[in-house]
C-alpha cells in the first residue's frame, strides 16, 4: 500500500517542477528569440539494500526545444533575425561565450553593441564598439557599417561583422540564465554561411495556448496524485481497524 503512495507522492513532487518549467516557457512566449525548455516523465527504481521495490515518478530535463520562431518584419535598422540555422556569438555575465537567437539589439549609452537583455554581441575578436554615427546598416553576413557624424552620406565605414555560429543544436546546452553554451565551454568558429535578415525579429518559439494547455493538464495531473495519496491513507485506515477487531 506504500507503494502506491511513494509513486504518488513523488509523481506530485516532480509535476510541479515540471509546472515550473512550463510556466517559465508560457513567461517567455514574447521573448525574441527564446528557445523553450523541454521535460519528459519517467520512473526511476529505487536501489539500495533488497530489491528495487520502489518507484519514483521523474520529470526530468529534456533538453530545450531547437525549433524556429516566427520572423516579424519590425524595420528598426538594429533588429536582427538568424535565417535558417545558425546562432549569435556573445558574451555572458561571466565572460565566456555563448549563444542565443534573440536579435533584439541595442546600442549603450558608451557605444557598447548589446542584446535587448544587455549581453554584449561578439565580433571578430572582442564585443563591438560602434561610434556615433548617422546611419547604420547590418549585412547580411553580420558586418556593421555607419555613415560616421558629420561625414558624407555616401562615406560608409565597417565597423565590425558580427560574430555568427552555426553548430549542430544538439552539442549546445542551455544555462539557467537561458543562453546557449557548448558542452565543454570552448568557443566556437565563425561559419561564413550564416545570414542574417536586418529590420525582422525572431519570436518566441513557444506557443502559448499549447503552454498553456499542458498547464492545465498537468495541474489536473497533480490533483489525480493528490487525490491516490488520499485514497490509499484511508484505504490504510480502514486495513489497520479492521486488524484491529477481535
Amino acid at each position: 500500500m506504500d507503494r502506491a503512495a511513494y509513486v504518488a507522492m513523488t509523481g506530485a513532487k516532480h509535476i510541479l517542477l515540471a509546472q515550473g518549467t512550463s510556466g517559465h516557457n508560457l513567461a517567455n512566449a514574447s521573448t525574441p528569440g527564446f528557445r523553450g525548455d523541454l521535460y519528459a516523465f519517467m520512473s526511476s527504481p529505487i536501489y539500495g539494500p533488497g530489491f528495487p521495490s520502489r518507484v519514483n515518478g521523474v520529470a526530468r530535463d529534456a533538453g530545450w526545444d531547437a525549433s524556429g520562431g516566427d520572423i516579424q518584419a519590425t524595420g528598426r535598422e538594429l533588429d536582427v533575425a538568424v535565417q535558417g540555422t545558425g546562432f549569435i556569438a556573445i558574451q555572458a555575465p561571466d565572460g565566456s561565450e555563448a549563444y542565443t537567437r534573440a536579435g533584439d539589439l541595442r546600442i549603450t549609452s558608451e557605444g557598447l553593441l548589446t542584446t535587448g537583455a544587455g549581453h554584449p554581441v561578439l565580433g571578430a575578436s572582442a564585443p563591438i564598439a560602434v561610434p556615433p554615427y548617422a546611419q547604420l546598416t547590418i549585412g547580411a553576413d553580420g558586418t556593421i557599417s555607419v555613415v560616421p557624424l558629420g561625414s558624407a552620406e555616401n562615406t560608409l565605414a565597417s565597423v565590425d561583422r558580427i560574430k555568427l555560429v552555426d553548430p549542430p543544436a544538439d552539442s549546445l546546452v542551455k544555462g539557467a540564465d537561458g543562453l546557449l553554451r557548448t558542452r565543454d565551454g570552448a568557443p566556437l568558429e565563425a561559419a561564413a554561411g550564416v545570414q542574417i535578415a536586418s529590420g525582422t525579429l525572431e519570436t518566441s518559439n513557444v506557443n502559448a495556448a499549447e503552454a498553456m494547455v499542458q498547464m492545465i493538464e498537468l495541474a489536473r495531473t497533480w490533483d489525480m496524485n493528490v487525490k491516490l495519496i488520499e485514497s490509499n491513507d484511508r484505504n490504510g485506515a480502514a486495513a489497520a481497524r479492521l486488524a484491529s477487531i477481535g
